[in-house]
């Protein structure tokens, strides 16, 4: 399944969060992460995540679509990880 991840994470545990992330999924903007996992692998890095969070203070949100192509993405300005460059 496709999947756009977006945290807010105090700063001091920012930095093991992205390192998480970036395991998972392509950074696409500041706390922005997209791509292609498995229901299991979400579920991997959703509870890797809440290991470095804290629930009371930092958030997550998770949309998820079946798949890339049914999602009509717009960018606006530049684009700080294009995506198309990776070969």
């Amino acid at each position: 399944m496709y999947i756009i991840l977006v945290y807010d994470i105090e700063e001091k545990r920012v930095g093991k969060m992205l390192k998480l992330c970036r395991q998972y999924l392509n950074w696409i903007q500041n706390s922005v992460f997209e791509g292609e996992l498995t229901e299991v692998k979400l579920k991997e890095l959703l509870y890797k995540a809440k290991d470095i969070m804290n629930i009371d203070k930092d958030s997550i949100i998770v949309f998820k679509n079946r798949q890339e192509k049914w999602l009509d993405k717009q960018v606006i300005g530049k684009e700080k990880n294009d995506l198309d460059n990776i070969l």
